[in-house]
């Protein structure tokens, strides 16, 4: 390339990117609804040994194509394997990415609404039955949605566009250490709550019982949805990176943040829901209509859900303009567009398929493809198909097909034992562990059996 490439300018701003990145619904909305519905304690311990057994050594892949290379996701592969299939990894990252920013925003921008919502009391409306019916109310209807969506992609235009380091470094080191504020304040407050303790136990105790094939394959599952694992975020974001990062352990540093806010949303949530008598396996809609009711119970409970919509938003943000990154660096890179141009055209596509997400719910609720509305079929594809593909593909690239020179250079491996003993288990995992467990997945995904 003719013109020097963006890095990040500091420590900071890598770690508070890469965490950024992984940081988002999955964490703060799925992970709670997902450890009430499989049993607490032994959901986040499978989930733990999962993050570390398949996240981190994916990360480590997708940061190893991705500083190495110094490229977008399809750029990468055509420099590490010109001409062959294995390119086709850039085309399911860049079409995962459009996909899940259309739909992803959609929530993004029910998490707006909401926080106008908690600012009204949501309307005197304080029962779960009541908070159900009305936001069915709001998401069947025809234009709030869609304002709302759009709205949450302009947030993400304006940072966007200011390009990598004074646009996305700077806004994460400003909303990362922001949004663990945050989650700070609401875990103590949790903590005070009459059956707190019963909700840590939920949370932390594992009733080995509960171990069943579902709930290995829900806490596999989450690990590599939360991690953002397969789409080709980290491999952008890493081609940003400057050559003395340590990959190892940003990975590590990543991958233990992003568990620790899944963690803290746990703390946030059961205490809570243990002490207002409402029902840990709640499911989705835990945030949007449990939560609102239980806050309407608590001492200014105006203040602490307009501020627990705000860490949604926050958490939304971060995740999509990393998704956004993908394919501007795609544009800009493989059809040399301007930055601003391939920001616009991110977001214009973004915004269509948005609202055509968000009118699923509505008026355009009946158009049904392959049994599914638009934001659940944009949902499927890329969550059950798209994702596990990209990041079996990743797996098995760098631990079977890459040059074992560029995982030595770049991870920094040394003649010292435990250096060697590091990257044995890295490609150990990506070689066999990674991919079954990615493929089981994607098989059970598809509901084939």
């Amino acid at each position: 390339m003719t013109e020097k490439r963006a890095q990040f300018a500091t420590r900071l701003g890598v770690i508070a990117t890469t965490v950024g990145s992984a940081v988002g619904l999955g964490n703060i909305w799925r992970f709670p609804y997902e450890a009430g519905v499989h049993g607490g304690g032994a959901f986040l311990l499978i989930d733990l040994f999962f993050i570390f057994v398949i996240g981190v050594p994916v990360i480590c892949a997708e940061f190893i194509i991705g500083r190495h290379t110094g490229s977008n996701v399809r750029g990468a592969f055509k420099i590490l394997a010109p001409g062959k299939a294995w390119g086709v990894m850039g085309y399911i990252g860049i079409a995962a990415s459009l996909l899940i920013l259309s739909f992803y925003s959609v929530v993004a921008g029910w998490t707006l609404e909401y926080i106008f919502q908690s600012l009204s009391g949501f309307s005197g409306v304080h029962t779960v039955e009541g908070l159900h019916n009305q936001f069915d109310s709001f998401a069947q209807s025809d234009w709030r949605p869609v304002m709302w969506t759009l709205l949450f992609l302009m947030c993400n235009y304006m940072i966007l566009a200011r390009g990598v380091r004074k646009g996305i470094e700077r806004m994460s080191n400003i909303l990362m250490p922001l949004l663990f504020l945050i989650l700070l304040v609401f875990a103590v407050n949790s903590l005070r709550m009459p059956e707190a303790m019963r909700g840590l136990e939920f949370l932390f105790k594992p009733d080995f019982s509960k171990i069943t094939p579902e709930v290995l394959l829900g806490g596999m599952g989450q690990a590599f949805f939360s991690l953002s694992l397969g789409l080709g975020c980290l491999i952008t974001y890493s081609s940003y990176f400057k050559k003395e990062t340590p990959l190892v352990k940003t990975a590590f540093t990543t991958a233990g943040l992003d568990t620790l806010v899944s963690i803290l949303a746990g703390v946030i949530i059961f205490p809570a829901v243990f002490t207002f008598g409402q029902e840990p396996a709640a499911g989705p809609k835990l945030v949007f209509e449990v939560l609102p009711s239980i806050f309407s119970n608590l001492p200014g409970g105006m203040i602490w859900s307009t501020f627990f919509f705000i860490l949604l938003f926050l958490a939304s943000l971060t995740s999509t303009i990393s998704m956004s990154e993908i394919s501007i660096a795609y544009f800009v890179e493989e059809f040399k567009m301007s930055r601003a141009k391939a920001t616009r055209l991110n977001i214009v596509i973004a915004m269509v398929f948005g609202s055509l997400c968000a009118l699923s719910f509505g008026c355009m609720s009946g158009i049904k493809i392959f049994g599914f509305t638009l934001f659940n079929l944009f949902d499927f594809l890329s969550s059950n198909v798209l994702l596990p593909i990209g990041g079996m593909i990743t797996s098995i690239f760098v631990g079977w097909v890459l040059d074992r020179a560029i995982l030595r250079e770049e991870l920094g491996i040394s003649s010292s034992r435990m250096s060697r003993l590091t990257m044995a288990v890295i490609v150990f995992c990506l070689r066999f562990v990674a991919p079954v467990c990615i493929g089981l997945v994607f098989i059970f995904g598809l509901n084939i059996f």
